[in-house]
């Protein structure tokens, strides 16, 4: 049995964040960005991580980038290991699928969310007013039906706990309106397209998570794309709205930790060896799904 990468060490580079899930090193006029197998629900890191979750998370958003390199431009620079720096390749088989080089840009300080059924805290907003982040959905929705079209939910980026929901007005302060614009009409474009594709394949995309940075004044897509740690993946063949549904992504390890007497907070409890292969099968599944391979993982 494959054992996760929980963190990667390489000396010679200079590391400047080990995020929840990727370590990002700091190349002079580059990032390197490496996705481990480390795993979080409710903003805890587990103890124990996914084998090959971020060879396949990294894929998937390889995949992705390039899809929408017409819609938008990206920060990757190459996700082949042979392309990056010398000091990078005596690293080549702990980076080979899960990392890629990436320009240095200005990170937006807001997620970019786009919903297009009514889940999660969407549905919780829904239930309260009915309405999301400000914009009104009218009476009569059930959990995880379909919106008459997609909307843009933006959030702030928390350092620590949830990110909070906000509406187009905040987002246009913390921002400016025109960026604000640009960033929303961009994220609707990229989720349609890719929603679309996906459901095309077997997947809904119920709703999913942007982030965009500045380089030279313009914007462009970074971090990661419509990936099971970034969106909710549905099974188109169980869609069934009126409740919760099946998952390709962690929601399955989430309502694992809810059946447990656990309180969201640090530590996080150990996960059994069939929750840890369960969850990878649903990565991996979304991965064949989407990109029509697996990659030999």
């Amino acid at each position: 049995m494959k054992s996760a990468i929980l963190e990667t060490n390489i000396p010679e580079l200079t590391l400047v964040q080990r995020g929840k899930v990727r370590d990002i090193y700091d190349l002079g006029d580059a990032f390197l960005m490496v996705a481990s197998d480390r795993i979080s629900a409710f903003d805890v890191v587990m103890p124990e991580g996914v084998p090959d979750k971020g060879s396949i998370l990294n894929q998937i958003s390889l995949f992705w980038f390039d899809l929408m390199a017409n819609l938008v431009p990206n920060h990757v620079i190459s996700g082949q290991v042979e392309d990056f720096p010398d000091i990078c390749q005596p690293y080549t088989d702990i980076l080979q699928g899960r990392s890629m080089l990436v320009k240095k840009t200005s990170p937006l300080p807001i997620e970019c969310v786009v919903r297009g059924y009514i889940s999660g805290s969407g549905w919780k907003s829904y239930n309260n007013n009915s309405s999301v982040c400000g914009i009104s959905l009218g009476q009569g929705l059930s959990e995880s039906d379909k919106l008459p079209e997609p909307i843009f939910t933006p959030s702030t980026k928390e350092e620590e706990g949830h990110d909070i929901n906000i509406d187009f007005a905040e987002a246009s302060r913390r921002i400016g309106t025109q960026r604000a614009e640009e960033v929303r009409d961009l994220s609707l474009a990229i989720y349609q397209k890719g929603a679309q594709f996906a459901r095309e394949k077997g997947i809904i995309i119920a709703d999913t998570k942007f982030e965009f940075g500045l380089l030279d004044g313009q914007i462009i897509l970074i971090d990661e794309v419509l990936t099971p740690d970034s969106s909710r993946f549905w099974p188109l063949d169980s869609y069934k709205p009126g409740g919760p549904q099946k998952s390709f992504d962690k929601q399955y390890l989430r309502d694992y930790l809810l059946s447990l007497d656990w309180d969201k907070t640090p530590p996080a409890p150990h996960l059994p060896e069939d929750v840890i292969q369960n969850t990878r099968g649903k990565y991996l599944e979304a991965m064949r799904l989407i990109t029509g391979q697996t990659n030999g993982i």
